[in-house]
């Protein structure tokens, strides 16, 4: 295989790209000392063991390290390796790894995020919001029935009321506009139509 090219993308770090292979990163002293240059044939040995073993290695440290500055679903965490220019090898990996210990769990995931914002934001918004971080509707629907059975039901009523209170919305003194407003505002929360127009809604309206 051919070194098609050598990129620098930081002062100590260079992707390299190979005429049959995806690019892989490496430090300038690595480079150097399996001696792989541009326009040359890689030795087979050194791509071995660049593949087989230092990149997988160190693909499971830095899932390690990320996890231990805040938690990640499988998604987060294999998109931000693949971000730092492992190969997809190396990340299944280092994936496999974290995950034989519990250190990557989407339930455990969605059932603290679910007890972090269950106050602050509706079902439908921390439904949105899991989705988009990879986890699967399953997983969060799994989640939602666990922390309902040990917390209840969601007053999302009183937490319209509580968010329109914070924009000081006059419920009985607001104008068309200003309902229209609020009423968009709750629904861009994630709050049903109904629930935003009730919570808008004056006491003579209804």
């Amino acid at each position: 295989m051919k070194v098609t090219q050598i990129e620098e993308i930081s002062r100590s770090r260079v992707k390299i790209r190979l005429d049959e292979e995806s690019a892989f990163v490496l430090y300038k002293g690595e480079l150097r000392s399996f001696r792989i240059r541009e326009g040359e044939e890689i030795d087979p040995a050194c791509y071995g063991e660049i593949m087989g073993e230092l990149l997988p290695r160190r693909a499971k440290l830095r899932a390690m390290n990320l996890l231990k500055g805040r938690a990640y679903t499988v998604k987060q965490l294999r998109d931000k390796l693949k971000a730092g220019g492992y190969p997809e090898k190396a990340v299944e990996e280092a994936m496999e790894y974290v995950g034989s210990f519990h250190y990557t769990d989407d339930l455990r995931y969605a059932e603290g995020f679910i007890h972090s914002y269950v106050g602050s934001r509706s079902r439908r918004r921390i439904e949105q919001d899991l989705l988009g971080r990879g986890i699967d509707r399953a997983v969060f629907e799994q989640a939602w029935s666990t922390w309902e059975e040990e917390g209840g039901p969601q007053d999302e009523e009183g937490m319209a009321c509580a968010l329109l209170e914070k924009k000081g919305f006059d419920r009985q003194g607001a104008d068309q506009k200003q309902r229209q407003k609020m009423y968009g505002f709750l629904v861009r929360k994630g709050f049903s139509a109904e629930l935003a127009r009730r919570a808008v809604l004056s006491d003579k309206d209804w």
